[in-house]
Formats: C-alpha cells, sequence, structure tokens
C-alpha cells in the first residue's frame, strides 16, 4: 500500500502506478476489489463527494438506534466501533478505508471551501434522519457543527461551507489517528488537516500547533519515506508544507530552514539580479531592472519527471489580467531575454520559487524596495502558468502590491475580482485544482473575497465594499468601514440587528468596540461561560484606551491564560506593565511577543527598556541589536542601543551607532554621549571586553569630524573634538594647530550666544577659553617654519584678548575706586600680560622675517 499512499499525497498515478492498479495486481494494489481500491480511484478523480454514495461508507454511519449524542460524539462512536470490529479478519482494510474516508472528506471540504466548485452534498444523504431531526432548520445544524471545530475558545468563520466534511476529516485524522497504525503517510495528511483548521479560526491555536509539530517530527523520522528517487518529489512537498507551518505559528527561523531545505533537494539557484530592460512604451534606453535568476545546478533535474504533476492546461487556469497601459509595458522587455530565461520548471520547482517569495516577504520590512523584489518574484512564476494553486497564489500577491500604484489599481481590482469569481467556474475539473494544493497556502475564498472588498473600499467604494462584507457576514470589517465613514449609528444598528437573529460572544464584543462600553464585553464573557479570549481583549484594550493600566493588566492576563499565541496582547501587556512600573512582567510579556514573532522590532525595543529599568544592561544590549536587525530605519531604536552602549562600555559600537542616527536624522546630536567617548579614548579606559579604548580615536575623531560639519554652533562640541587632539598639549605640530582651530571655533560659538557680557561667571569662563586659546597659539607658532603664519595666529590671540579685556574694564568697574571688580581682577592681569607677551614674540617674528 505504501506506493498508493505515496500517490494519494502527489494527487494522482504515475504511468507505471496506473497499468498496474489496471493489471489489479492484489499485492501493489491493497485489494484492487475491495471497498478500499474503489474509494481510492474516486480520490485519484477527484470525484470526492462519491465516496459519500459508497454502500460501505454509508453502513460506517448507519446505525439501528440513535442515543441522545451530538453529532461529533455519534461519528467518532461509529468510527471507532468499525475499526474495533473484531468480525472481519482484514483489520488493515477496515483501516485503509478510514483512512480513505478521512482523506476524502478533506479533499471534499478544500473543494467547497478553496478550490471550487460549489459542492451540493446533503447530510440526509449520508446520516441518519433520527441524528438530524432534533435541529428544526439547517442554520441550527450549521451553527451545531461550527461549535464543534471551535478550538481554544477561537470562533469559526460563520459561512464556512459543508463544515461536517472537515469534522469527519478531524475525528478520523487527528481523534483516531491511535487507531490507524498501519498507515506511513497518516501524520501527514493529520498536518494537512490541521493547518486546513486552523485557517478557519479567528486566532492561532496552540492546540493544533502542539499536533502539528507531532505530527512533523513523526514523518521527520521516517527517513525511509523520503528516500531514493520517488521520495525526492515528496520531501520537497513537505519540507514546504512544513514551513508555511512554522510561519504561521511565527517559527520563522524553522520556516526558513525548511524552505532551504526544499530549494536543496531541487538544487536550484534562485538569486535577485539586475538586467538591462524596458519597463514603459517610450523608453528608448534599456536602464537596470531588477529581476530573478533561476539557474538549475549543473543542469540538475528532479529524477522521475513523472511523478511531478503534469500542467494544467492554460484555459482552464485563473486568467492573468493584462496591464492595458498607454505608458506601461505589460511586463519588462529584456534587453538580452535569452540570458536570463528561465528553465522549464516543474511543479515542485516553481512551489519553491513561491516559498521563497513568502519567506521574504515575512523577513522583510514593508517598503517600496521590498516591494519591488517580490514583484520580480512573481513576473518569474507567472512567466510559466502550469498550475492553479501557484498561479493563483502568485496573482494574489501581486494585486496587493500593485493596488497602491495609481497605473496598476485598475489591474489589481479586474484580477481580484476574476480570483473571486473563479470559485464558481466549473470548468476546470478539481483534482486539476488540487495539485500541489498544500505547498502554496492558498487563501480560501471568503479571504480573497474580503480582500476585494477591502480594495474597493481603499477606491472610495464604499457601499459595495459593505455589500461584500455583509453577504461574507464579516461584521467587524464591515463595523470598521461604517466607522471610517463616519456612520457610527449604523454600525450599532447592523450589530444589535443580528444580535436579534441570535446572540453570540464576538457579536456583543463587536458592539463593545462600536459604543465603548465594558457591559457589552461582560456579557460576551458570560455569554462564552469564560471562555472567550477576544472578551477579555477588547476589554483590556478598553481600559488601556481609558489608562486604567491595572484592570487592563487583568483582563489581557485571563486572555493570554486562555489562548496564549496572541501576539498583540502580549505586546499590549508588556506596555501596561511599563506604565505601572512592572517592568519583571513586562519582561516576560515582550519575551513572549520576541519568542512568537522574532522579527517584532517593537518588542525588542520595549523589552531592553524593562531590561534597562531591571539594572540588566548587558541584555538590553542584547535585545536592541535583535531589535535593529528587524528594523534598520527606526531612529528611537538606535537611539537606545547608543545610550545602552555607552552604558555597558561598547565605545566601537556607540560610534557606530551615532553614525547610523546621524544618517536618519541629519542634525543630531548627544553631547553628553561624546563627552564620555571622548573621556574613554582619552584616558585609555577599557571596554566591555577589556580592550584599551584608545584604540578606538580615529573613529571618534571621523564622527567628530562628521558632527561638527552638521553642527557648527556649539562650542561644546568643538571643546572635545580639541580634547580628543590633546587640547595643545600633544606633540604634533598637525594635532596642535588642529586643537587651536578647535577652540577658536568653540570660543566664538561662546561670544556669539547672548547674555555672556552681563554675567560675571560667563565672562569668566568665556575669558578662561581665550587664555586658553593663547597658550595654545603660542605653542603653534613655535612649530611654523613660515614666519608669516606663525605671525598671524599670534595677532589673532592678541586681537581677541584685547577685545576682551577691553569689553572687562568698560564692564565691570567699580563705581568708587573706578577700578576693575576684584572677581575679575586676575583674569584681566592675566590677559593683559599674555598680550604683552603675545606682541613682543610677534615683534621678534617681525625682525626675523
Amino acid at each position: 500500500m505504501l506506493a498508493f499512499e505515496r500517490a494519494l499525497l502527489r494527487g494522482f498515478l504515475s504511468a507505471a502506478e496506473s497499468l498496474e492498479w489496471k493489471q489489479g495486481d492484489v499485492s501493489a494494489a491493497g485489494e484492487r476489489g475491495g471497498e478500499s481500491g474503489s474509494l481510492l480511484q474516486l480520490i485519484f478523480d477527484g470525484k470526492y463527494e462519491a465516496i459519500f454514495s459508497n454502500s460501505a461508507i454509508r453502513n460506517v454511519f448507519s446505525a439501528s438506534s440513535v442515543a441522545e449524542e451530538n453529532i461529533e460524539s455519534y461519528l467518532e462512536k461509529q468510527i471507532l466501533t468499525y475499526l474495533d470490529c473484531s468480525a472481519e479478519v482484514d483489520n488493515v482494510e477496515r483501516q485503509r478505508l478510514m483512512f480513505l474516508l478521512g482523506v476524502g472528506s478533506l479533499q471534499l471540504f478544500v473543494q467547497s471551501n478553496w478550490t471550487g466548485p460549489p459542492v451540493h452534498l446533503q447530510l440526509q444523504d449520508f446520516l441518519p434522519s433520527a441524528l438530524l431531526q432534533k435541529f428544526s432548520e439547517p442554520k441550527m445544524l450549521h451553527a451545531a457543527i461550527l461549535k464543534m471545530l471551535v478550538l481554544d475558545a477561537e470562533s469559526v468563520y460563520t459561512l464556512t461551507s459543508h463544515p461536517i466534511l472537515l469534522l469527519i476529516a478531524r475525528i478520523v485524522l487527528v481523534n483516531s489517528r491511535h487507531k490507524l497504525a498501519s498507515l506511513q503517510t497518516l501524520p501527514w495528511w493529520t498536518l494537512r488537516c490541521v493547518n486546513i483548521h486552523q485557517q478557519l479560526l479567528e486566532e492561532r491555536s496552540p492546540e493544533l500547533f502542539t499536533i502539528a509539530q507531532t505530527c512533523i517530527k513523526q514523518m521527520a523520522e521516517a527517513e525511509a519515506f523520503f528516500t531514493g528517487v520517488e521520495g525526492c518529489h515528496l520531501a520537497v512537498q513537505f519540507n514546504l508544507e512544513c514551513a508555511y507551518t512554522f510561519l504561521y505559528y511565527y517559527e520563522y527561523k524553522k520556516a526558513k530552514q525548511c524552505f532551504n531545505t526544499a530549494k536543496d533537494i531541487t538544487k536550484l539557484q534562485i538569486n535577485l539580479t539586475g538586467a538591462l530592460g524596458k519597463r514603459t512604451r517610450f523608453q528608448e534606453k534599456y536602464v537596470a531592472q531588477l529581476i530573478v535568476d533561476v539557474q538549475r545546478t549543473d543542469e540538475f533535474l528532479l529524477p522521475h519527471n513523472e511523478l511531478s504533476p503534469a500542467p494544467t492546461p492554460l484555459e482552464n487556469l485563473t486568467m492573468n489580467c493584462d496591464l492595458n497601459d498607454d505608458t506601461v509595458l505589460n511586463e519588462i522587455k529584456l534587453a538580452d531575454a535569452d540570458q536570463y530565461q528561465v528553465p522549464d520548471l516543474c511543479a515542485e520547482e516553481l512551489a519553491v520559487i513561491l516559498g521563497i517569495c513568502i519567506d521574504f516577504q515575512k523577513n522583510n520590512p514593508i517598503h517600496k524596495l521590498t516591494e519591488e523584489e517580490l514583484l520580480a518574484f512573481t513576473s518569474c512564476l507567472l512567466s510559466q502558468p502550469k498550475f492553479w494553486a501557484i498561479q493563483t497564489s502568485a496573482l494574489l500577491l501581486r494585486t496587493k502590491l500593485e493596488k497602491g500604484s495609481t497605473r496598476r489599481m485598475e489591474r489589481a481590482m479586474k484580477q481580484t475580482q476574476a480570483l473571486a469569481d473563479q470559485f464558481e467556474d466549473a470548468n476546470t475539473s478539481v483534482s486539476e485544482r488540487m495539485k500541489i494544493f498544500y505547498c502554496c497556502q492558498v487563501p480560501p475564498r471568503w479571504a480573497i473575497q474580503r480582500q476585494l472588498a477591502s480594495l474597493l473600499f481603499e477606491l472610495g467604494c464604499t457601499n459595495s465594499a459593505l455589500q461584500i462584507y455583509e453577504e461574507l457576514e464579516m461584521w467587524e470589517d464591515a463595523v470598521i468601514c461604517y466607522e471610517r465613514a463616519g456612520q457610527h449609528g449604523k454600525a450599532e444598528e447592523i450589530l444589535r440587528r443580528e444580535l436579534e437573529k441570535k446572540e453570540t460572544p464576538g457579536l456583543y464584543c463587536l458592539l463593545g468596540d462600536v459604543l465603548k462600553d465594558h457591559q457589552y464585553y461582560d456579557k460576551a464573557w458570560e455569554l462564552s461561560r469564560h471562555r472567550s479570549a477576544r472578551a477579555q481583549r477588547s476589554k483590556g484594550l478598553l481600559h488601556l484606551r481609558n489608562r486604567e493600566f491595572r484592570e487592563c493588566v487583568e483582563c489581557f492576563e485571563r486572555s493570554v491564560q486562555i489562548n496564549p499565541m496572541q501576539l498583540g496582547v502580549w505586546f499590549s501587556l508588556g506596555c501596561a506593565y511599563i506604565a505601572l512600573e512592572g517592568y519583571e512582567g513586562a519582561a516576560k510579556a515582550f519575551q513572549r511577543c520576541v519568542t512568537l514573532e522574532p522579527d517584532n522590532a517593537e518588542a525588542w525595543n520595549n523589552l531592553s527598556t524593562a531590561y534597562i529599568r531591571l539594572k540588566q544592561k548587558i541584555k538590553a544590549f542584547r535585545t536592541l541589536q535583535e531589535a535593529l536587525k528587524c528594523n534598520y530605519e527606526h531612529w528611537q531604536i538606535w537611539e537606545n542601543y547608543l545610550l545602552t552602549s555607552t552604558d555597558v562600555g561598547e565605545f566601537s559600537e556607540a560610534i557606530k551607532a551615532y553614525h547610523r542616527l546621524m544618517d536618519l536624522r541629519e542634525k543630531y546630536k548627544d553631547t553628553q554621549v561624546l563627552a564620555i567617548l571622548v573621556r574613554a579614548v582619552v584616558n585609555g579606559m577599557a571596554d566591555r571586553t577589556g580592550e584599551v579604548a584608545s584604540g578606538l580615536k580615529g573613529k571618534l575623531q571621523e564622527l567628530l569630524g562628521r558632527v561638527t560639519s552638521r553642527v557648527t554652533n556649539d562650542g561644546e562640541i568643538w571643546r572635545l573634538y580639541a580634547q580628543l587632539y590633546g587640547n595643545g598639549q600633544s606633540d604634533s605640530s598637525e594635532d596642535i594647530e588642529k586643537s587651536l582651530q578647535c577652540l577658536t571655533k568653540a570660543h566664538k560659538c561662546e561670544i556669539q550666544s547672548s547674555g555672556w557680557e552681563n554675567d560675571v561667571s560667563s565672562f569668566k569662563e568665556v575669558v578662561k577659553g581665550a587664555i586658553e586659546i593663547a597658550h595654545v597659539a603660542i605653542k603653534c607658532s613655535k612649530h611654523k617654519s613660515n614666519y608669516q603664519e606663525a605671525l598671524q595666529i599670534l595677532s589673532s590671540a592678541r586681537l581677541n584678548l584685547r577685545g576682551l579685556s577691553s569689553k572687562a574694564k568698560q564692564l565691570f568697574v567699580d563705581v568708587t575706586s573706578q577700578e576693575v571688580r576684584s572677581e575679575i581682577a586676575d583674569e584681566v592681569t592675566t590677559m593683559d600680560n599674555l598680550i604683552a607677551e603675545l606682541q613682543e614674540l610677534s615683534n621678534q617674528l617681525r625682525d626675523q622675517c
């Protein structure tokens, strides 16, 4: 049966397997004439609905009497009874039959909600009427089944089509998996079931993630399954499915490892590169364009190409809408198209390129450059339209990227509409659409319609957007739409109307959001029997908005206790703890944030703040390094990094941070940090690693040169610059001259400030600076070989002192004695003596000229 388990994962039989199947080789086909053989054939043909017409399956679900029990417990009891029945000798055949029921149910559920065309299965066709009769209306039955799919108190999307199919798949592939020991690929199908189930839930489910991790581990341990030529294609698919699972649950490093493993198996080289090309109709010269260059290493091809799905005919794929712009070309026209020709790729190779693209999107900030890089990936994928799942995923990504462009917005709109409409198209067989489906993370049909409504709203078509939201029963989006349009009363009206039909915790939470009233959150909390994480989350956010931090913390703690995978709640909880000065709680909350989403720069930054307050400065330094990896453009994070680096003695990092801050904020200055850095270098202080900071003198001189070129009017910075060059005490004539220049500029900044002349202490500081300049000028003149230059330096210092001396004698004279006031007399005497000395030196130089 292993060969056909592999074929089931692929979704089709190879030529050899098909021949073997037709010949009815019992040993290979696993009893071709048995019921499992006919079910397997139906799945390969994409006739999933016919599974429920099979007599063996109907016998499983039928019972002579139905006890007072819900549908889930009834189905589980019937399936387990069938598996445990000892009347049949061949227990393996029974396991196969139930396994194929689970797989077929999952595939049919995917058809009903993802791929289309619509499914017309009726519950009464295969379930006993006694089980269904207590539900007077179909809506009640539908709601009851949805309630059974709720996990971790996270609600299921209300308009999910045929949820009974997922329930059956879950009972077989998840709840009863311990009874299906003979199936080697069961963990993989359980993983697929879990991933599909998660996409129906409002938030991430820890329970589903735990099951997913177990399944991945079990399949990874079955190394023999992926060895040999037959396992090569499946190994690529498995790694891609694992990667998307990890990506959804914030495990970015593991996801990247899986994507890279898949790429390594295919031996593809995928690189973003530049190529000469034209983008507009009237462009005369070829200029550099960003493209994705795909090459096979040593012309390697995946073995046994017949084990890869055959391409779908072009007419059965989603239409790729043309741009039809009068200026911009539909696609880049390359000068040398042959050089960058993408090789003919198989399904797994295209899926790998899509995976690398999605991983790139998740690990890079939202930026114009990132958008251009992603568009290069979508162009590459759309250049080979072969598979529905890949085509749909690539087109959806392109529409998201193009909606912000005025020239491409119309295409984005038409394309999204085409993607939404394709679900109803019955021309394409479902088996064609299922090819490589699980390797692509195609969103459900309502998510595409939601994207269409969002695009309409952004274009100003509010009524059209609202109509879609209301048809989809996405009340939260409808409420946001009304709120943004300023129709607050309408938002309340629509929620009260729905509450009259049926009271749900979600609707009460939305009403609380609109009216900003705690009573509705409390009502939702009670209605959910204290299981609604959403109710406590919303109540906590309202407390946070009202700055009621203590109450807010209580609500958030209750919410994350129910569902610990709520990234936003952990972040808000951390902020509330910081406001309450509960830094240990804040550190714990932000630690959970960065565990869930390692590239959350804000969370890393706030975590460092908590560590600083807890006096754990080394931890703060390391967390800020992580924050900067996630966001290199955030100047506040760089400022925190600068201060923390300086504080812990990472002087080299502090200089780097200061440079980056000047890149981001042209006239940034922090005199206190510069003073610490200068003192560390001048005094030869040891940094955190024990290295002497004197070795950073060159780097610090470069930094201060850059700072003083931008901030020219800060005397203190100029003095620090002079200090770095020795303040005129150096043996190097160049350093002495540089010190003199810096001190002179510092002095100019001081005398240009207002009020220094009227205050004795300020005047004395200015005089002190002028005296220092005079001493350095004397020393500098002695190193000058050119007498004219030396004379000019001495004259400038003398004139400066003479002006200050005259000013002192005018401003600070004792009225009675008509002499300079005692508190400044010493400074005036020193200046007069220096003036005389400078005059004498000048005379000596003139005599030598």
